[in-house]
């Protein structure tokens, strides 16, 4: 097995595309373009298809409800087309606080909605006809005047990665995705979301050697550890505290299966009660360690191992500072994971 780099990044400006054909050039597989309540995911992927040539154009992610299972599909196409077939579309449904508050869209049925869209994707993309009859979408809407249609695009292979942290949400991806997106991840505790990964993959038939699973994690060298790993850390107050609602916190939960559900617990309430120093100071430095690759060469590579060893494909890297600074670290990461490549890797039991 082959573990991969991709690198996440927001291409606005030149020295932001100069990075991204930089990291081309070291042997970067993938650039992963966020969507949150800025810029959208796919106009700056148009924009590196023209000004790349190798490099996989990901979104990470597209959040569904946004946008028609339809619209998706139709730039999903778009891309595929104009990136000579590098797309990858990367989904989420995101969550009630972005959906309701700055969609105006009802967070609800998040499973199936990325079901039906799943479905309806493949069938606009693969030139079928397209009627459906699903619990969110119904087309063509019944007593109306619309009629089933086809796409006039040829039609093409779009890769689709779900992003999914419930179990599930773990156990469609494993189910119907080419490739899972997973944060909050420790390779330590993989099983929390690899064995619901691997449920819905058998019951579809196949095995999670079939999916590329993907993890975001930062990416620094550094001497400085436990300074890393306490700012990583500290960055996670915001992530526990106010992504999501008191009740409704997929990250919260997630971590809660990894075992730190009495910290994350406390990080809430103090953030919500408006002590956000506090919050950010009771966040364990583990958390800040364990879900990010810190420290010298020889401990960034070691745990590359564990994540290699639990069954993980891609690294999609997360990298700070100055151009020059995420290059430099680029391309000391590209020839880390090179090496780990050529070992001989432990015997894994998640990807069967």
């Amino acid at each position: 097995m082959t573990l991969r780099v991709g690198v996440a990044a927001t291409p606005y400006g030149e020295h932001a595309i100069e990075f991204i054909q930089l990291a081309e050039q070291l042997g970067v597989d993938s650039v992963w373009v966020p969507e949150f309540w800025a810029g959208d995911a796919l106009t700056p992927l148009a924009f590196l298809a023209a000004r790349t040539s190798k490099i996989r154009l990901a979104t990470g992610i597209v959040q569904l409800g946004a946008r028609t299972p339809a619209m998706v599909a139709m730039s999903a196409l778009s891309m595929q087309l104009l990136s000579g077939g590098r797309f990858v579309l990367g989904i989420g449904t995101s969550g009630p606080q972005v959906m309701e508050g700055w969609h105006g869209v009802r967070f609800d049925k998040p499973v199936q909605r990325t079901r039906e869209t799943i479905d309806i994707i493949r069938a606009v993309t693969a030139g079928e006809r397209v009627e459906y009859h699903g619990q969110v979408y119904e087309l063509p809407l019944p007593d109306g005047e619309g009629r089933s249609i086809r796409s006039l695009m040829p039609p093409a292979h779009v890769p689709i990665y779900v992003a999914a942290l419930g179990p599930n949400n773990l156990r469609l991806t494993g189910a119907l995705a080419d490739g899972w997106i997973g944060n909050a991840f420790i390779p330590e505790h993989a099983d929390a979301f690899l064995e619901s990964l691997a449920v819905g993959a058998a019951r579809a038939g196949r095995t999670l050697a079939e999916l590329d699973l993907v993890i975001p994690a930062a990416v620094e060298f550094t001497d400085d550890v436990d300074e890393a790993a306490e700012r990583h850390a500290r960055g996670y107050a915001f992530t526990i505290g106010a992504m999501g609602s008191k009740d409704k916190n997929f990250y919260n939960a997630a971590f809660t299966r990894q075992g730190f559900g009495d910290d994350v617990r406390a990080v809430q309430e103090l953030w919500l009660s408006g002590q956000r120093e506090d919050a950010a100071a009771r966040v364990p430095i583990e958390l800040g360690l364990k879900t990010n690759l810190l420290g010298t060469a020889a401990m960034i590579k070691t745990r590359l191992r564990l994540y290699r060893d639990a069954g993980i494909t891609t690294i999609q890297a997360k990298l700070a500072g100055d151009r020059q600074n995420r290059v430099d670290t680029a391309a000391h990461f590209v020839e880390l994971v090179d090496e780990l490549n050529n070992e001989t890797p432990l015997t894994s039991t998640n990807r069967s």
